[in-house]
């Protein structure tokens, strides 16, 4: 498997990263084999290990802790902070006091000393980005944190945090994690470009859209009918109406290609030249060897311009599956005057 650099750091990271959100209580419970998953991911190549703090209340990163014992220095380890782990709403953001704790709880459950890429998981709207960046750079000069990047940052954040870093001689977000697939394009016409412009590294989550590209007949049948899914797959939203249709015509681009959906959704979000590394996110081993399977596959110019003609480039079929709004335009007021 390949690697690149992620965006300057020097650390080097292959193509695909593991993503371990199903690892746990929100997926695969059963923790031997949790731990088979990740060693077969590092064993087929991949060196790139991403979790978060809030996977499972912090059972994911304990699964990885027990996974990469004897085998650390093998990998470069992400994690994330930021998204509520209490009912406290000091349990959560990028205060400086909330940092200082999180990164400790952190490295206790991976059982490491230090993280080598740390992720704002999500923008703190109530925190002075001042506070979080200078909080982020003393654990870069405390030796805890090699790195730290940013998690669904709208472009104009990816600049804000760029040019405070600037000024007020803080280290900076060296990468950013987007959703991005062949559904989700809306990023191509602008957080792609800002982070090629301030060289940052690009580890996008989500290339098989949630399971609408994971190349069942009907990516809407069975368990994916309650729950979450009666949201993420009714087709009575017109946005959703659009991906089913957009992914029929996907399904005959990839049977022409000679591929199983799940290796053109990895390939495709590979071929863009922003994106440093892919995350996939298995929940069981036969998962993870049909998305290593495509590890290899390069789409050639023709597969990759009946893409877009199916979807343009920069358009998001289904708005609500950008899973973040604007804390300007959450409140019910600011949404009648945007009206």
């Amino acid at each position: 498997m390949e690697r690149r650099i992620l965006g300057g750091t020097g650390m080097s990271v292959s193509e695909f990263a593991l993503g371990t959100m199903m690892l746990g209580a929100m997926g695969n419970t059963d923790h031997d084999e949790s731990v088979r998953i990740v060693h077969a991911a590092l064993d087929a190549g991949i060196n790139f290990v991403d979790t978060a703090d809030v996977y499972s209340d912090g059972e994911s990163e304990t699964i990885v802790g027990k996974a990469l014992k004897g085998r650390r220095d093998e990998v470069v380890l992400a994690t994330k902070f930021g998204m509520p782990m209490g009912e406290d709403a000091a349990l959560r953001g990028g205060s400086r006091r909330w940092i200082v704790r999180a990164v400790e709880d952190s490295l206790r459950r991976l059982g490491t000393d230090r993280i080598d890429l740390y992720q704002m998981h999500r923008w703190d709207p109530h925190t002075e980005l001042d506070e979080t960046l200078a909080a982020l750079t003393d654990l870069v000069r405390a030796g805890k944190v090699r790195a730290f990047g940013s998690s669904m940052f709208y472009p104009e954040q990816i600049v804000e945090a760029q040019w405070a870093a600037e000024r007020r001689g803080h280290l900076r977000f060296r990468s950013e994690q987007p959703q991005y697939n062949m559904l989700v394009r809306g990023i191509e016409s602008n957080v792609l470009p800002t982070a090629q412009r301030y060289g940052m590294g690009v580890l996008t989550f989500g290339p098989l859209a949630s399971g609408w590209l994971s190349g069942r007949r009907d990516p809407t049948a069975g368990h994916r009918n309650a729950g979450l899914g009666a949201r993420l797959f009714d087709l009575s939203d017109p946005g959703n109406r659009a991906k089913a249709e957009a992914v029929e015509q996907l399904a005959e681009v990839a049977d022409e290609a000679g591929l199983d959906m799940p290796r053109l959704a990895t390939a495709f979000v590979r071929s863009h030249p922003a994106v440093t590394s892919v995350l996939i996110g298995p929940r069981t081993p036969e998962h993870l060897a049909g998305l290593l399977a495509g590890a290899d596959t390069v789409l050639g110019d023709d597969v990759l311009d009946r893409i877009d003609a199916i979807v343009p480039p920069g358009t998001d079929l289904n708005r609500n599956d950008l899973m973040f709004v604007p804390s300007a335009l959450d409140d019910r007021r600011a949404r009648r005057i945007a009206r």
